[in-house]
């Protein structure tokens, strides 16, 4: 058995394997394609991992929020297109979704005002860009929604076949 780190600021992807106490030879033997000695290079962030390596640990370590992580602050075009995804208790996930829905409903009509001529007017302009942020914000709501599912589905609470698309 290999020796319990104790490095202080461990990044995620040492939190993650830890957290499933899995050595890193075990991580290795898991992950199939990964070295023991690839999977410390990541570890002590002297090279950053492949995104199928992220879906390899992201499975091996049952953490989805690895697959957003990654994308979020270390992926050049999801830095500057993907939000990060803190995962959130259901209640609180159905609870902005409700307010967001709500909000939404609100400014439907807005929206239909500002866009029916196909252009956006300066005097429109602070409205479109409160509907745009709502909308960003429902979908952040609704990713958080999806990382839920997959933390459940990872943890064995549900199963992944119920959830595939017909």
């Amino acid at each position: 058995m290999g020796r319990k780190s104790t490095k202080e600021n461990k990044n995620i992807y040492q939190i993650s394997r830890e957290a499933q106490n899995l050595t890193r030879d075990a991580a290795s033997e898991k992950l199939q394609y990964i070295s023991a000695d690839r999977i410390e290079k990541i570890e002590n962030e002297k090279t950053l991992p492949h995104p199928e390596e992220i879906l390899a640990m992201s499975d091996a370590y049952k953490n989805p929020s690895l697959c957003n992580y990654f994308c979020s602050h270390e992926c050049p075009i999801g830095q500057e297109y993907v939000p990060e995804v803190i995962p959130k208790e259901l209640s609180q996930i159905t609870l902005e979704m409700i307010a967001t829905l709500n909000s939404i409903d609100k400014n439907k009509n807005r929206l239909i005002e500002i866009t029916v001529d196909g252009k956006i007017h300066d005097d429109e302009l602070p409205d479109f860009i409160e509907i745009k942020n709502e909308l960003d914000r429902m979908a952040l709501t609704i990713d958080s929604l999806r990382l839920w599912i997959d933390n459940a589905i990872a943890e064995g609470e549900l199963n992944r076949e119920d959830f595939k698309q017909s």
